[in-house]
């Protein structure tokens, strides 16, 4: 599937949007760091997602458009992000419930931007709680307080040997642990039936 372009305030992203004809939502989601929106996990996820008739459309940041690996810093990730949505709310999301999320960073720009984007519940798959530290090396600070902040709905999927922890389960985010690791590939049949059981919940 051909991307859309979508000028934003730091370069031009990528949406593959993924239609299915009546559908009762959407859902918007961001690739890893250094990874594309191919991955396994979100490749699963598209296909679950479709089938339970939410469109999708996966979000390529201008970087990785840019064709560059490490990712731009946290203000214009959020910012093209919310460019991008917005634009894909005024177009094929036109009057659609909104679901976002992502893998890993991208689920850190879902949660941050989730009340800009006027989403009713966050996706997050593999969300890298706290960066694993060099054998030594004070702990590093640790990303809860950008989960915390969210208050809708929230699905973490996370494998039980994720090197970056195990998210908590709180007042309204759900944690399903599978087998594996950030990749979240080990059991994509069990990241597909956590994520379809949950999309019944908020959507249907």
């Amino acid at each position: 599937m051909s991307p859309q372009p979508f000028d934003t305030p730091h370069g031009v992203a990528n949406a593959f949007v993924h239609p299915v004809t009546g559908a009762r939502a959407a859902l918007v989601l961001g690739h890893g760091a250094g990874g594309s929106v191919r991955a396994p996990d979100l490749t699963a996820v598209t296909r679950v997602a479709r089938e339970a008739g939410v469109t999708v459309a996966l979000v390529e940041q201008p970087y990785r458009v840019a064709g560059r690996r490490s990712a731009a810093p946290a203000a214009q990730l959020d910012a093209a992000w919310i460019s991008v949505v917005a634009q894909l709310r005024a177009g094929d999301l036109r009057g659609l419930p909104l679901l976002v999320g992502g893998r890993s960073s991208g689920a850190r720009v879902a949660c941050r931007t989730a009340p800009s984007t006027a989403a009713i519940a966050v996706l997050c798959l593999a969300f890298p709680l706290q960066p694993p530290g060099r054998a030594g090396s004070a702990p590093r600070p640790s990303r809860l307080g950008e989960l915390d902040s969210v208050d809708v709905p929230t699905l973490v999927v996370q494998g039980v040997r994720d090197p970056f922890g195990m998210p908590p389960e709180g007042t309204r985010r759900e944690v399903a642990q599978v087998s594996g690791d950030h990749r979240l590939a080990a059991d994509l049949p069990a990241v597909s039936a956590a994520v379809a059981g949950w999309i019944e919940r908020v959507v249907g």
